[in-house]
């Protein structure tokens, strides 16, 4: 019993030899003291840890040593031990290895923010809270572990912390607070944590980068409101201007003025600069040399306060746009950006504008769009946007400065807001028709072609004024349909934004005056689009009422079916069909495609032509597709013939009207009563033709039976051929008629101041052929209506 008793002593003993050995050797090798990181023993544990924080403090060479030894894990699990002083050692063993940046790589892939946040308790040492801290402000960088450590509640220790009496744990718990506010929750509960009084107290800090953090993180937590709130009941806005008001501080002031510019968002701290003489120190900073960063910060506050109309005449009173049209020049890009937001802030002020013009700032704003800093292109396209917004001054002195030039090469930005300005000050431009003639020279309209693309609807309302102000050149318009902007256009019919819908039927209206571009826009569908908006209660307007009639003026046969009435000025020739009034909503069928429908019970298509017959290419055609063929309409030519060769002849516009239609009756089956008219065989006749011709497409000159619908037509057709004016109207089951105008008396024997406006006539063409009707009596209402 003694024996095994001793026996346990001397193992005991030699154990512990052994162990005292491997410690004295732990400081040797790194692959030693990282293998020993392992070891069930808390001595060795400590004398490892320790050992391998001497070894990460060597340099950076030795840090990435010992990460290839596989030290980072055993650590990681190291520092939740019981004991103090493993922890401690390998806190500053991990604290020391981490600044590395492939230990930094491979810790992210740990699971260890729990264990740092865990560690953040009072009860822990100092120098535990200032290696857990430099472990969290390096992981909190990457956005996944910001999430993480506000998800494990790590934002409450860390506040805690900024109480802290060591600075190394208040500098790292600042740094990742201040990557914690990137992430908005995070930014939007900070404040209620109480981190706003923590954070205006480091400001009393003697250590200046304790300073500079904590201006940085204030920065980042007043871009929420609740937290500005805070921050002014806090007096902060006061602490931050006693800042800007110590010289000494200066090398603060930076980080300040970007404070104030978050809190100028505000009407309560726009109240508070003004007490006090806040607003006369930003100023000073402006007209006194300093950083540029600081003037810059600076300027950014100025345009801050001029956001609120309030307030641009307190600064226009102060002849700020003086100081800020000569920033315009300064070398510097970031204060001359600052200076471009200030000045565009300043513009909305009417009185402003002019000031800033007069100091002739536009060449300086010009100038800006060379840059290369897209910032300051928006900045100084908004601008110029509101320079040339309804002041004639504002747009000559843009031109004069070659701006023109280089707007349109700026409709090709990549920022969606630097397109939208540019648009707007173009439309502007392009009100005077001598900028816009050299608008277009610098290939305008081409380089609109893409923004029509544009999903942005500020652009899409611009750019559509601009191409409707521009194609009321003939050369813009053949622009714009060889660039490709026809389909865009017509694409932008089905927007449901009012004011883009009304400037694109505008732009619609302008390139239709070109039949090429009214056809190509019909192909497109712009007709049926139009169609389907005007019969929209909401979406109709005066506007696209008028684009659909100038794309129907380019085909008279689809205006006369959709609308049922021809003016005088709508002059009808060959191919002209009457298909007969269509529904709303309907499409109008091609002549080809009437000619292919079968015969029938349908109302007869009437067509003029006076061509020799025709028949369409049907080469490629299926056999299910049978051609189709114009017949010549020989009667049609013998009576343009006969007509020219007398009624033009006649000299009396009124015995002109007569006798043509006195021959339009006679081609058409002569007089009919009104009361035997149902004895006229006409439907018959026209089933006859039908028959004879196997198509549904009757040219009008094989009509030998005809009543209103088909005189009226024949009776247009015959007048616009020899310059007589007359309309053509259709109306009800078959019914149609021309209307005219004649003076009552012969002007030769009135004075001219006395002229009396003509009348309006309806001709009979049926029943007392070549009688005229006077418009809206009952005879010519009883011609109109059964």
């Amino acid at each position: 019993m003694e024996k095994h008793s001793m026996a346990k002593k001397g193992k005991k003993k030699d154990s512990e030899n052994q162990s005292l050995e491997l410690v004295e050797t732990v400081g040797k090798t790194p692959e030693t003291a990282v293998l020993l990181l392992r070891s069930p023993e808390e001595d060795i544990l400590i004398k490892a840890c320790e050992a391998t924080h001497a070894f990460a403090e060597k340099g950076d060479e030795d840090k990435f040593f010992l990460l290839e030894l596989g030290a980072l894990e055993p650590l990681c699990q190291l520092i939740t031990h019981t004991n103090k002083l493993i922890k401690r050692y390998a806190f500053m063993a991990l604290g020391s290895m981490v600044i590395n940046d492939e230990v930094k790589t491979v810790l992210k892939n740990i699971d260890i923010i729990q264990s740092l946040i865990d560690n953040l308790s009072p009860e822990e040492e100092p120098v535990v809270h200032e290696h857990a801290t430099l472990c969290l402000a390096c992981l909190s960088v990457d956005f996944v572990h910001k999430v993480q450590i506000f998800a494990k509640d790590g934002l409450p220790p860390l506040i805690e912390l900024l109480t802290s009496t060591d600075p190394d744990v208040q500098k790292n718990s600042l740094e990742v607070i201040f990557n914690l506010l990137e992430h908005y929750p995070c930014r939007t509960t900070a404040h209620a944590l109480g981190v706003i009084t923590a954070l205006l107290e480091l400001l009393n800090s003697e250590y200046p980068v304790i300073q500079q953090l904590t201006l940085e993180t204030l920065q980042s937590v007043t871009t929420d409101r609740d937290s500005r709130d805070q921050f002014r009941e806090e007096q902060g806005f006061e602490k931050i201007m006693d800042i800007l008001n110590d010289s000494e501080l200066n090398d603060l002031h930076a980080e300040a003025l970007n404070i104030v510019s978050n809190c100028l968002i505000d009407t309560e701290s726009v109240l508070l600069i003004h007490k006090d003489g806040g607003l006369i120190r930003l100023l000073n900073f402006l007209l006194v040399p300093s950083e540029p960063e600081i003037q810059s910060n600076a300027i950014k506050c100025i345009a801050r306060v001029a956001q609120m109309s309030e307030n641009r005449q307190l600064l226009h009173e102060q002849n700020v746009e003086k100081i800020l049209v000569e920033l315009l020049s300064e070398e510097d890009i970031n204060i001359k950006t600052s200076a471009c937001q200030a000045v565009t802030a300043m513009s909305f002020l009417r009185a402003s504008i002019e000031r800033i013009r007069e100091l002739g700032a536009v060449p300086a704003v010009v100038e800006a769009l060379h840059s290369e800093s897209p910032e300051l292109i928006m900045l100084a396209t908004e601008l110029l946007s509101n320079i040339t917004y309804n002041n004639h001054l504002g747009i000559w002195a843009v031109f004069q400065a070659g701006g023109h030039r280089l707007l349109v090469q700026q409709l090709s930005a990549s920022c969606p807001r630097t397109v939208a300005n540019t648009t707007s000050i173009i439309g502007n431009m392009a009100q005077k028709l001598g900028i816009r003639n050299s608008l277009l020279a610098h290939g305008a309209m081409r380089a609109l072609v893409e923004p029509l693309k544009s999903r942005d609807t500020v652009i899409l309302v611009n750019v559509t004024l601009c191409v409707s102000l521009l194609a009321c050149d003939l050369d813009a318009r053949a622009e714009l349909q060889s660039a490709g902007g026809l389909p865009p256009l017509v694409s932008l019919l089905r927007s449901n934004h009012r004011e883009v819908l009304h400037n694109t039927c505008m732009a619609v209206t302008a390139c239709a005056r070109d039949e090429s571009l009214a056809v190509e826009m019909c192909r497109y569908g712009a007709l049926e689009i139009l169609q389907e908006i005007n019969l929209s209660f909401n979406r109709q307007s005066a506007v696209s009422k008028q684009a659909m009639v100038s794309l129907l003026n380019t085909n008279l046969s689809v205006k006369y079916s959709l609308l049922g009435h021809l003016e005088s000025t709508d002059v009808i020739g060959d191919d002209f069909y009457d298909a007969g009034k269509a529904r709303a909503g309907q499409r109008v069928l091609t002549l080809a495609e009437l000619y292919k429908e079968p015969v029938g019970q349908y109302r007869p298509v009437l067509l003029i032509n006076t061509s020799p017959e025709q028949k369409n290419d049907s080469q490629s055609e299926s056999p299910e597709q049978k051609p189709w063929k114009m017949v010549e309409d020989a009667v049609l030519q013998s009576l343009i013939r006969k007509v020219k060769e007398s009624i033009l002849l006649k000299e009396d516009q009124h015995e002109q009207y007569t006798a043509l239609a006195r021959l339009v009756s006679e081609a058409m089956g002569g007089e009919v009563e009104r009361e035997k008219l149902h004895e006229f065989t006409w439907v018959l006749h026209i089933s006859e033709l039908k028959s004879q011709l196997q198509s549904n497409v009757i040219p009008i000159g094989f009509i030998k039976k005809g009543i209103y619908c088909h005189r009226a037509l024949l009776f247009k057709f015959l007048a616009d051929s020899i310059g007589l004016s007359c309309t053509l109207v259709s109306g009800d089951y078959n019914r149609a008629w021309n209307e005219v105008l004649l003076f009552n008396q012969k002007p030769s024997i009135i004075p001219d101041e006395c002229y009396l406006p003509p009348t309006r006539y309806i001709i009979d063409l049926m029943h007392q052929p070549g009688h005229l009707l006077e418009n809206n009596s009952p005879a010519a209402v009883k011609y109109q209506t059964i």
